[in-house]
């Protein structure tokens, strides 16, 4: 069962920054989640909210900032927003990489931005999963580029996940936890899909997960896994 890091290690590092990834490395995951946006500059940065008001020192949408300007605010006063190519340069495949795509005009450079390091830096297509809610943007990364694996993400409805995961030729499902029972990891199972539900901290929760054999989980305390 693959240990998966919420946000690099959420429980223990600011979420989303280099230190995270490096603790959730340390804590010798298998999986690193993180989040993407693209700035006004055109850059992909790695950060959960579509604003910088809940996580930094700063303030503003994500895609009215340049990253000359993203990079003048701190994280809890050490840390800064990291992009997803230094993002990458340190996880230097040592782990496999979950992208959630979460803002606008995400899926194509995020895409190029794999394409050089498959190219040039000997990733594998397998070393990545790109994940989202919003499965518009899932299906524009099945067009553009079927090779890189799909996961779909839901909180809702695991039957409709099921059936976009079937159209977009998705290998998994991040499901919400508490929509796990007996019955839907069945589903799920019999069109062949892995189950990597998110986000579970709680032992007693995690021991439940478990239970139902699932492929991985997400979690800001992936050593509890």
């Amino acid at each position: 069962m693959l240990r998966i890091g919420h946000r690099g290690a959420k429980g223990h590092v600011a979420e989303n920054t280099l230190a995270s990834f490096q603790k959730a490395l340390d804590l010798g995951v298998d999986m690193i989640e993180l989040d993407v946006h693209r700035c006004a500059s055109g850059e992909i940065i790695v950060l959960h909210d579509e604003t910088l008001d809940r996580t930094t020192s700063g303030s503003g949408k994500v895609t009215d900032l340049t990253l000359s300007q993203l990079k003048m605010v701190s994280i809890e006063v050490e840390h800064q927003v990291p992009t997803l190519t230094e993002v990458l340069d340190l996880i230097h495949r040592k782990c496999v990489v979950n992208i959630e795509l979460k803002g606008a005009n995400t899926a194509k450079g995020t895409l190029d931005i794999l394409a050089t390091y498959i190219g040039e830096k000997g990733w594998q297509p397998t070393d990545f999963i790109l994940s989202s809610f919003d499965w518009l943007a899932l299906e524009e990364v099945h067009q553009l580029n079927p090779n890189i694996p799909i996961g779909v993400l839901t909180a809702t409805d695991i039957d409709l996940a099921i059936g976009f995961a079937k159209f977009s030729k998705a290998v998994a499902i991040h499901p919400y936890y508490h929509l796990l029972t007996t019955e839907t990891v069945a589903k799920m199972r019999e069109n062949q899909f892995k189950i990597f539900p998110w986000t579970v901290n709680e032992p007693e929760d995690i021991t439940f997960v478990k239970s139902l054999a699932v492929d991985g989980i997400i979690s800001d305390y992936p050593e509890r896994v």
